[in-house]
């Protein structure tokens, strides 16, 4: 016996993928080798940039779970695919993003998940302003 069954999915069931820009303050930068968590590879690239609050609320607004650390507004895109980097010229980037750089993020969102909001998934990133990496830094 078989069954045929017709999903039918509206706008408010999925969004549709297409490409968005934001721009922030990078935290934390894993483009270059994946993430590790518990000593386990995740086997995505990830960078976690500070935003500001009209781009939280817009995110928020389209379903992005948003992360505060200090009274900033903090969000994670990940991708499991090798990221496209470039400099504010154009120019290919390469190499990890340093803390505290501005930059701007070409991502797209998934469909929402019903606990975890919606995702976001990271394509490219253009390096506005590159911060200075201090020797103590380094030294420590």
């Amino acid at each position: 016996m078989y069954f045929r069954v017709q999903l039918i999915l509206t706008n408010e069931d999925y969004l549709i993928m297409s490409s968005q820009v934001i721009e922030g303050t990078v935290n934390f930068s894993n483009v270059t080798k994946h993430d590790v968590y518990n000593g386990q590879d995740t086997g995505t690239f990830s960078l976690t940039i500070t935003m500001s609050e009209d781009d939280a609320a817009t995110l928020s607004a389209q379903g992005v779970k948003i992360k505060e650390y200090e009274g900033n507004k903090q969000r994670k895109f990940k991708s499991k695919y090798d990221i496209g980097m470039y400099t504010a010229e154009g120019d290919r980037y390469e190499g990890e993003v340093p803390y505290n750089s501005r930059v701007r993020l070409k991502y797209k969102t998934g469909p929402a998940h019903p606990v975890h909001g919606t995702p976001v998934y990271l394509e490219a990133v253009k390096v506005l302003e590159l911060a200075e990496v201090s020797e103590e830094a380094v030294d420590f």
